[in-house]
């Protein structure tokens, strides 16, 4: 089947041009002029903007964790994903104590395969480290993984700093990169104990961010980037959330390091008041890092408008209200995580590009072009090129719309921001070549296909 997209403006990071697009199957065929081609199915898209399909480098589909299951798997939560616009998801294959890498990945094959409505690639999680498995690395790299997490927080995750080095090291070797969950674990656990010996116990949620303070976050950004300095290698900041983070990764860039650096929508949209709502509700917003006071939220628009975060990406990870109520009398027993893959362009478009933080050019940076080249989906993914998937968002700058728990895709029982309204949506949604969601609503489900992400040599 081949479709014409007549009459739209083609966004890129390099700008917006009035340009048709020809696609034939699952390819784009060609971009340019006033395209003709007699037997193609015509889409008009005049008065609209055409964006790559959006790609999500950070979702926790199906984990386990907390003592129960994200209530997301891969069928939910890839509807919600590319019901916003977003045509391709990176999630992570969490390598568990005593697991090899390849029963890992096996593991989350089993979770998303034939599950999957947007196409979907894996990070690996490490957790584990001895010889066998570095040696391991080397042929997981082969495979087609080119990226891999590493956390400093967690019993069941962190990574010490001796292991930190190796791995960062053995990265290196292969052409890998890690993406590093920045929090010292030793201050959250005291902090924990502290509240617990001044309270007696830890119900009230008002005391959550104090645990994690902007601190805990800073002081292991800077451990990690020493540590990948003395190895001499790039590594990638997730969900930065604090001022104080941010300016530890700027003194390094200073210092001639290269880092690259991931935000999402709740550290730009939220701050630190839900955890102050009454009657528990501030369990819905508990997510890790925290919430932030709101002066963070500039220092992190201000970094997006000048090209100094890379990606904007959701860490969804949703647990519905029963979930969230297991820290009813113990706040550090709450999954902690929320929703974010329905929103996350809205959000980007109605609060960056709308209230004139971002241009439209920087959003399709963030949420298509750069974690495309990041995590080398580029030119398959990210670009509307001649030759790359036919992953194509249809965006409307005039429909009028309200975030609700009503209507969204995702698998829980509260949307975290109810009932704001956003101006604009992925009107139409194609995943290479084929309608799969108009208007929020899913056409076509379970169409989703892996996509290996290799780091690229050169011949």
């Amino acid at each position: 089947m081949k479709r014409l997209f007549k009459g739209g403006t083609v966004v890129s990071g390099d700008g917006l041009k009035q340009l048709d697009i020809l696609v034939k199957g699952e390819k784009i065929l060609a971009v340019g002029e006033d395209l003709e081609f007699r037997d193609a199915q015509i889409e008009d898209v005049r008065g609209k903007y055409l964006f790559p399909g959006f790609i999500d480098a950070h979702t926790h589909m199906a984990l386990e964790v907390s003592g129960t299951i994200t209530a997301d798997k891969f069928d939910t939560g890839t509807k919600a994903e590319i019901a916003g616009g977003t045509t391709c998801i990176v999630d992570f294959a969490t390598q568990n104590k005593g697991e090899t890498l390849h029963e890992a990945l096996d593991n989350w094959h089993k979770k998303a395969d034939g599950q999957s409505s947007c196409d979907y690639a894996f990070h690996l999680a490490i957790s584990d480290w001895n010889d066998s498995i570095s040696e391991e690395l080397g042929r997981v790299v082969q495979e087609g993984i080119s990226s891999f997490k590493l956390y400093m927080t967690y019993d069941n995750m962190v990574v010490d700093d001796k292991t930190m080095y190796e791995i960062l090291t053995r990265l290196k070797e292969l052409g890998g990169i890690a993406g590093v969950h920045c929090e010292n674990k030793g201050i959250i656990d005291a902090r924990l104990e502290e509240v617990q010996m001044k309270k007696g116990d830890r119900k009230d949620v008002s005391d959550y961010p104090g645990t994690r303070p902007p601190a805990a976050e800073a002081e292991a950004v800077n451990r990690l980037l020493k540590i990948a300095k003395c190895v001499d290698t790039p590594v990638i900041v997730v969900h930065l959330s604090s001022e104080e983070g941010y300016r530890e990764i700027e003194r390094a860039r200073e210092d001639g390091q290269t880092v690259y650096v991931e935000t999402c929508p709740q550290y730009l949209v939220m701050d630190e008041t839900k955890y102050f709502l009454p009657d528990g509700e501030g369990r819905k917003y508990m997510i890790a890092p925290p919430l932030r006071a709101k002066k963070n939220q500039e220092v992190l628009w201000e970094a997006l408008s000048e090209g100094r975060i890379q990606t904007i990406c959701t860490d969804h990870c949703s647990f519905d209200l029963e979930q969230k109520s297991m820290g009813a009398e113990d706040f550090s027993k709450t999954p902690c995580g929320m929703p974010g893959a329905e929103e996350r362009p809205a959000l980007i478009w109605q609060f960056g590009v709308q209230e004139g933080r971002l241009t439209l050019e920087q959003m399709c940076r963030y949420l298509a072009e750069n974690p495309a080249k990041l995590y080398h989906l580029y030119p398959q993914k990210g670009t509307l090129s001649p030759g790359s998937d036919a992953d194509i968002v249809v965006w409307n700058p005039q429909t009028e719309w309200m975030l609700s728990k009503e209507t969204q895709q995702t698998n829980i029982d509260y949307c975290p921001m109810e009932g704001t309204r956003i101006k604009g949506r992925a009107e139409k949604v194609f995943l290479r070549g084929q309608l799969i969601a108009e208007n929020g609503e899913i056409k076509e489900e379970n169409t989703g296909k892996y996509v290996l992400h290799g780091v690229q040599t050169e011949e």
